[in-house]
């Protein structure tokens, strides 16, 4: 178990930037798709607000847009593409949070 206590010290914050970074190009091709039902669409924009907040913490920032992206989830209107999209964001995030 000491590999993840010295891979929580290893992450620089670029890493995390960088984490975050691909967690909004996802959720914009979400927002961009005119196929997706409007209500995703919008938790996506929410999710890249909180995201794009500066005075949130990655975690804060992780914490939130997953509970954002989780109560969408249970949509059933949701297409699977987009489901897997936030299934990806999700497990990026997971992976700050765990980090921060």
């Amino acid at each position: 178990m000491s590999s993840s206590n010295t891979s929580r010290g290893s992450v620089s914050k670029a890493e995390i930037e960088e984490r975050l970074k691909q967690a909004l190009y996802y959720l914009t091709r979400v927002v961009q798709d005119m196929g997706v039902p409007r209500n995703i669409r919008r938790a996506a924009s929410e999710a890249i607000r909180v995201l794009m907040n500066p005075s949130l913490s990655p975690g804060v920032k992780a914490s939130m847009v997953i509970s954002i992206l989780d109560d969408v989830l249970m949509d059933p209107n949701m297409p699977l593409f987009s489901r897997v999209i936030f299934w990806q964001v999700i497990s990026i995030l997971e992976q700050i949070k765990d980090i921060v």
